[in-house]
């Protein structure tokens, strides 16, 4: 018997990813301080910090799951060596386009298997998205129109919504910049025999 699945995740996207790719799994959130953990890691590359918080929510989950694959995921977004975090407020939010606007920035989506306290593997996925040079008055109408939803997302979009229209080209596949590099991991659950290959 394959040893059953655990997503170590409160995402929507993610379980959705999951949900639509067949995979029959259980779902908890971690609880895990992330900024404290960030904090800890002030010289540590996007990628790294990115990892390292997928870390710490598989090994959080899999101490109440024994002998599970547990999928911690986690994703940063940077520009350079600057990590982005959702926007407090609309300014921030108007800030933060603003210091994107006509730049490519990266979103940096790892995922970690843990099985007991065993890294089993992990695994970084990358986009690059380029905005478009923006205008402070296309931006004031693009907050106006997303309202509060701004603040739900590291780089103030949603690319399925409006935050299209924020971007000149983007390089990266749909299930890394969601969140969760679906290919990848697919792969890795059908080499530990977790899925039907």
């Amino acid at each position: 018997m394959t040893a059953p699945l655990v997503l170590a995740s409160s995402s929507p996207f993610r379980r959705m990813l999951m949900s639509n790719a067949g995979l029959t799994f259980q779902h908890q959130a971690a609880d895990i301080d992330e900024r404290a953990i960030e904090a800890s890691l002030a010289d540590a590359d996007p990628e790294s910090v990115a990892i390292v918080l997928a870390e710490a929510k598989a090994k959080n989950v899999a101490a109440s799951h024994p002998g599970s694959f547990v999928i911690g995921s986690d994703q940063t977004m940077s520009l350079g060596t600057h990590i982005y975090h959702k926007a407090k407020d609309a300014d921030e939010a108007k800030g933060n386009l603003l210091s994107l606007a006509g730049k490519t920035h990266r979103l940096n989506s790892a995922v970690v298997i843990v099985r007991d306290k065993e890294i089993v593997w992990e695994y970084v996925g990358h986009a690059d998205l380029t905005m478009r040079q923006l205008s402070p008055v296309f931006i004031k109408n693009y907050l106006s129109q997303v309202g509060p939803d701004v603040l739900k997302s590291v780089g103030s979009y949603q690319l399925e919504g409006v935050g299209i229209q924020l971007f000149s080209k983007i390089e990266g596949d749909y299930f890394t910049i969601v969140g969760l590099p679906m290919l990848a991991l697919l792969g890795k659950l059908r080499e530990l025999g977790a899925i039907d290959g």
